[in-house]
């Protein structure tokens, strides 16, 4: 609900949460004006009071909010949840303070409690680190400390408190809570506040958003940083690998991770590394043989040999010698340190930070004196809010491992056992499923084809590389591929196998000949929409072609992100962080030159997802894209606000627009012709995976006869991540949600984020906060744990 406010009383006796019918009528006029009526009983039921007596008043809040980052996981994307949290607090009309140097500054108080701005949030999203600094605080750990912190917030009228750190911060939040009274007693009963100040601060709310590289918080997909990291290790491990091809070494990189093996498992998946150590899960006994072994077995098929292992797990399982000595391999040691926490943050960590900031606005807001303390997390594609210290509790190995929420860890790690074989099994399955790339190349392509290959060899399959698309399907340029036939595919960008735009409609009856010529029983399509056209337009010739019912399988892979049923599509994260990089250049150039406009071209079709992500991650004035049409009106508002914009310290200005096609090459098209990101990497490692075992299950199934025969709808599918899990949608059932002339879904879920991007810009807009988020549980009952 949105709620223009006038200025209308003065003084209100105590914070939002704990207005009464009685203190009102001793108010008289309101400096701070809060814009939006949140969902909270408290403040509903005295605004209904009001208005009842008062048909023409508006009701107006006090709503003081300070934000402070904590040093015990410094990451690349604080400053980013710190400018979403200034600015949405801002909007609704809050006075915002900045704490420097974390807990420390809260206790010194003074300076280091100031008021934040508009402006001086500006030009932070590509900084990494935290502009407003952190400090180890020793002081706050008594509670001698944490009175005075107490104190500074009081003197401020500050009830709202937004922390940004690891398990370690957020602890220390949450025992300030939970001491608020007794610190408030504390200080009165000592002369430093008044009775009445006591009163007008008695709760203290607390939201937590978690800054860690380690991504070690119970809760969350990803913590903010993790990403970043990834970044950062997967840069020095492609820049490694030509070393080691170059002088076939044997490499053992050495990553953080506190008591989390994150970093070092997905690493692992994204480089393809030959073994993996994580306190998560211990080697067995005998575990030097087995990795000599496994080095001896790779360097038969003339792979890079990499060892990947968590920081403190180096003096207790590996040593150079083992390597070196034992197998006389030239062995050398990479220790990765620091620049895992520094650098430019990536666009997924800007994007999520700015989420979380918002997020963390709006559960103050919501607030009530009987909200516990909360996390603000991300599930899937889902902010969602979890109890603070429900999470903390479980931040150990053990029962990190045990929470549900952790299937995605799990996921991660049984897809790595399953690709580090090297030997598919013996037994053969006798069945044959092609693989074949469709549309534009993207980054991920060819990590989702190694994935599918091996894991369709580790069933007992034959695996068929089809090149150049449908055409080549269509013509017989189909061959077997075996394991070291993908070997080094996954840090590789574009297409291996090539691809081409050519639908199956163009040749169905030779497809349906080279089906038959080539045993095919299955097929894996990764690709954009025209792998979804393609699909469908195979399912719906089974009845001409008997062919063609075969199960089969849609991996989306397009920088557009524009297939139906996937709420991501691998390539899209890489092609995103290039557009991110770019516009930073870009803005990095406007510093200098003052009263300018850059104006940024993103491809995406019809699809506005690059251009309007983009605009979160760089701060961009505007995003145009399809789905909101753009008229002269819009543009008027946009100059006009351009105009204010450059009368400030701010003179400069970003837009984005998509482009429907670009008919020459242009800097744009570095969003296809790159290397790709951990995150595409994982992705398409994942789906590939998963679309394999699908296919497996799914022949079980149509098997009859001796022979395979699949003519259901649900045989052909998208495999997609919908919210927070990958899903199998038949392609037919799709239909109707797909808007087959602007190539879109009718539906897209990366709308709603549309509001954020013009609140940050500073556009005078409303927001719809009717869906409420509700504070879900973390540990989730799977059985008894031991």
């Amino acid at each position: 609900m949105i709620q223009s406010c006038a200025c209308r009383y003065e003084k209100l006796e105590g914070p939002s949460n704990h207005l009464t019918h009685a203190n009102l009528f001793n108010c008289v006029y309101l400096e701070v004006k809060l814009k939006i009526i949140p969902q909270n009983p408290y403040i509903s039921s005295l605004y209904a009071f009001i208005t009842t007596i008062f048909p023409q008043s508006y009701l107006v809040i006090v709503f003081n909010l300070c934000v402070m980052t904590q040093w015990s996981h410094i990451t690349k994307c604080m400053n980013a949840a710190v400018r979403a949290t200034v600015r949405v607090g801002l909007y609704t009309g809050a006075k915002v303070y900045f704490v420097h140097e974390g807990y420390q500054g809260l206790v010194d108080g003074g300076d280091n409690i100031r008021l934040a701005t508009w402006e001086s949030v500006s030009m932070m999203l590509q900084l990494g680190g935290t502009v407003i600094g952190s400090a180890r605080c020793q002081d706050f750990r008594t509670k001698e400390g944490r009175t005075k912190a107490a104190c500074n917030l009081v003197k401020l009228g500050i009830t709202n408190l937004c922390v940004i750190g690891g398990d370690g911060s957020l602890t220390g939040a949450n025992q300030f809570r939970t001491e608020w009274t007794e610190l408030l007693g504390d200080l009165v009963k000592a002369g430093k506040i008044t009775p009445n100040e006591a009163k007008c601060s008695s709760h203290l709310n607390i939201v937590g958003m978690v800054g860690s590289i380690d991504n070690d918080f119970c809760g969350t997909d990803m913590t903010i940083g993790t990403d970043s990291a990834l970044h950062r290790i997967i840069e020095i491990v492609d820049a490694i690998t030509t070393t080691a091809q170059s002088h076939q070494r044997t490499f053992i990189l050495e990553v953080m991770g506190r008591h989390c093996g994150y970093l070092a498992l997905v690493t692992a998946l994204a480089c393809g590394a030959d073994w993996v150590f994580i306190p998560e899960m211990p080697p067995d006994n005998g575990w030097e043989d087995h990795l000599c072994r496994r080095l001896t077995e790779v360097n038969v098929f003339k792979e890079v040999e990499t060892v990947l292992q968590h920081r403190r797990l180096l003096k207790n399982y590996l040593s150079v010698q083992l390597v070196s000595k034992r197998l006389g391999f030239d062995t050398r040691t990479t220790i990765l340190g620091h620049v895992q926490r520094g650098g430019t943050p990536s666009a997924f960590d800007r994007i999520l930070a700015s989420r979380m900031g918002v997020e963390a606005v709006m559960a103050l807001l919501e607030a009530t004196p009987d909200t516990p303390a909360c996390v603000v997390s991300l599930s899937g594609n889902m902010a969602v809010r979890l109890p603070l210290m429900e999470c903390v509790q479980v931040v150990s190995v053990r029962m990190f491992l045990l929470t549900s929420d952790n299937r995605s860890f799990e996921n991660n790690w049984n897809t790595y056992k399953m690709l580090a074989h090297v030997h598919p099994p013996e037994t053969k399955s006798n069945i044959n499923i092609a693989i074949v790339n469709v549309g534009a190349p993207c980054a991920g392509m060819n990590a989702a084809v190694r994935s599918a290959v091996r894991i369709g060899l580790l069933q007992g399959h034959q695996m068929l590389a089809v090149h150049d698309g449908f055409d080549g399907l269509a013509h017989g340029m189909i061959e077997p591929i075996g394991w070291s036939g993908v070997a080094g595919w996954t840090g590789k960008g574009g297409s291996i196998l090539g691809t081409k735009r050519s639908l199956p409609h163009e040749f169905m009856e030779e497809i349906s000949l080279s089906i038959t010529k080539f045993n095919i029983h299955a097929i894996v399509i990764i690709g954009g929409f025209e792998a979804f056209v393609g699909g469908l337009e195979m399912v719906q010739a089974r009845d001409k072609y008997e062919e063609l019912c075969i199960p089969l399988v849609v991996v989306p892979a397009t920088v557009s992100n524009n297939v139906p049923g996937s709420d991501f599509s691998v390539g899209t994260d890489t092609a995103l962080n290039t557009i991110t990089m770019t516009c930073d250049r870009i803005k990095q150039s406007a510093a200098g030159t003052k009263r300018r406009v850059f104006i940024v071209e993103t491809m995406g079709g019809y699809c506005g997802y690059l251009a309007t992500m983009a605009g979160l991650a760089t701060g961009a004035d505007a995003a145009y894209i399809y789905e909101e049409p753009v008229n002269i009106h819009h543009l008027e508002v946009n100059v006009e606000h351009l105009v204010e914009k450059m009368k400030t310290t701010v003179k400069r200005g970003l837009i984005l627009r998509f482009v429907r096609n670009l008919l020459h090459f242009s800097p744009e098209q570095n969003q296809l012709y790159t290397l790709q990101n951990p995150f595409d990497r994982n992705f398409a490692t994942k789906m590939g995976m998963k679309s394999v075992l699908w296919l497996t299950d799914k022949l079980k199934e149509c098997y009859r006869h001796g022979r395979i025969f699949a003519n259901s709808a649900d045989s052909a599918c998208v495999l997609g991540m919908r919210k927070r899990s990958l899903v199998f949608q038949p392609l037919a059932e799709l239909k109707d949600q797909t808007d087959f002339e602007h190539r879109i879904p009718k539906i897209q879920w990366w709308l709603k984020l549309r509001p954020i991007l013009k609140i940050l810009a500073k556009y005078k807009i409303n927001l719809d906060i009717s869906e409420k988020t509700e504070i879900e549980h973390i540990i989730k009952k799977r059985g008894s744990a031991p």
